[in-house]
């Protein structure tokens, strides 16, 4: 980030603009927003920057910037379209300890303006640092689709009545009263009424708050992450992740998951990891429990899907146990990312109408399956945690008449930037597995090749034939 993000203050303070053509017009329209005091020196200045002079919303110099003319200002535009000035400009600017933006010149600013949503004092700031100007524009248009004009004056009046609101216990009480309000309440009382009848709203609304409860009960979500991308993370996740006061999560879910939850959530790192160290089962059970007991929304957030291979029953018997609610928030599980990595499908007419889930160890250490059922010809397997039990899947199939031909395709960190495929075969797996490095999450399809390597395969037979 070589931009940091900040709302600066202007109120009262002087903002210096040095041009008076189309781009200074440009910037105008958005700084003319701001309750700065705006100086604008150019001597031919535009019929609009003439117009507004007149009407006092900035001040106007017919004559080019001098030395002494920015000191004392919070910021400087240099928007004379003429290289030579600008740099003349922004020299003096910088010089009387002005921050400097020289319009269509990233390098030699020292800030730029986003785009900005506004729905004042709602603001949206949209960055690129430069590299998108058409991405940010886009992202600007799709906001301002989606932030409905009201919410503005909803924040206006929100904003006004604070204080009142902090009769309420500091925490939930006070996010499930603005909550309300700013997602129910409140638009529901300014499309009835208008303006003038949120106030009144917003006094009943706190005033049922303040009689309910301190605070809800404790609920725990058992949410899916997904394999590790967050743009497959569901809609329902996401809201879980933003209601979340704490979040249990295993080594599997990726930071940018993280990222998605409240700021002022409790994470927790449960280190659930096959073969390696963790907080055991009972620990994390008791983990769940303390918080929800004590009020607290909890997110035990888990890789892939919840019901797959997690635990999830252990978990969900200690809660009843202990008298909290729970509900479960589905999300993809490694199987299917994996098999979209490779361009495959995990059942299709002709070849294969069932396929196995499979773990490659448990509690007790390399699980024990149906060997001689999935040696046959024709079967597909998804085998969750099988790196490590790799040579022993290997043996026990063979053991039972397995072809050691039979296509092996491992997926690591599958829908991930750093996702590795390996195509191999049953007899060659861990050999091939040994001779790379595989640190992270994998999935291992039995009887499955990627697309490709399965169509130079078939045209291979075709050919013997």
């Amino acid at each position: 980030m070589k931009h940091f993000p900040v709302f600066l203050s202007v109120e009262g303070r002087r903002i210096i603009l040095s041009g008076g053509g189309e781009a200074a017009l440009a910037k105008l329209r958005l700084i003319l927003k701001t309750q700065a005091r705006i100086e604008v020196f150019a001597q031919a200045p535009a019929p609009e920057i003439v117009a507004w002079a007149k009407d006092n919303r900035l001040t106007l110099h017919r004559r080019a910037l001098a030395a002494g003319d920015a000191r004392g200002a919070v910021l400087f535009y240099a928007a004379d379209e003429d290289s030579a000035e600008d740099a003349r400009t922004a020299a003096i600017a910088e010089a009387e300890g002005v921050l400097v933006n020289i319009v269509d010149n990233l390098e030699d600013s020292r800030f730029i303006t986003p785009a900005i949503v506004d729905r004042d004092p709602v603001t949206v700031a949209i960055g690129t640092e430069g590299a998108a100007p058409v991405l940010a524009r886009a992202i600007k248009a799709d906001l301002e689709a989606r932030l409905p004009a009201t919410l503005g004056p909803l924040a206006r009046i929100g904003k006004a009545f604070r204080a009142v609101a902090d009769i309420l216990p500091m925490g939930r009480a006070r996010r499930d009263f603005w909550s309300e309000y700013y997602f129910d309440t409140g638009p529901r009382a300014i499309c009835e009424s208008g303006e003038h009848g949120v106030k009144p709203a917003l006094e009943r609304l706190l005033a049922r708050h303040s009689a309910a409860p301190a605070s809800r009960p404790g609920h725990v979500a058992f949410v899916g992450a997904g394999p590790g991308d967050p743009d497959l993370l569901t809609l329902k996740a996401r809201k879980a992740l933003d209601t979340a006061d704490v979040v249990i999560h295993d080594r599997l879910v990726t930071q940018g998951i993280l990222e998605l939850a409240r700021r002022e959530a409790i994470l927790i790192d449960a280190g659930k990891q096959g073969f390696g160290p963790s907080i055991s089962q009972g620990e994390i059970d008791s983990l769940i429990v303390a918080h929800a007991r004590e009020g607290a929304q909890v997110v035990r957030l888990k890789g892939g899907d919840p019901t797959m291979f997690a635990r999830l029953d252990e978990e969900i018997d200690a809660i009843e146990n202990a008298g909290i609610a729970w509900h479960i928030v589905p999300g993809i599980t490694a199987a299917s990312a994996s098999v979209a990595a490779i361009g495959q499908s995990l059942t299709k007419r002709q070849r294969n109408g069932a396929v196995r889930f499979l773990t490659g160890h448990d509690m007790k250490g390399f699980a024990d399956h149906d060997w001689r059922a999935l040696a046959r010809p024709g079967e597909i397997a998804a085998v969750y945690m099988g790196k490590a039990a790799a040579r022993f899947i290997q043996g026990r199939l063979l053991m039972h008449g397995a072809d050691r031909a039979t296509p092996v395709t491992v997926i690591e960190n599958a829908s991930r930037p750093d996702q590795r495929i390996l195509s191999t075969t049953l007899g060659q797996l861990p050999r091939d597995l040994a001779q790379g490095i595989w640190d992270g999450p994998a999935l291992t399809f039995y009887g499955l090749a990627p697309r490709a390597a399965q169509a130079a395969l078939s045209h291979a037979e075709q050919e013997l034939a």
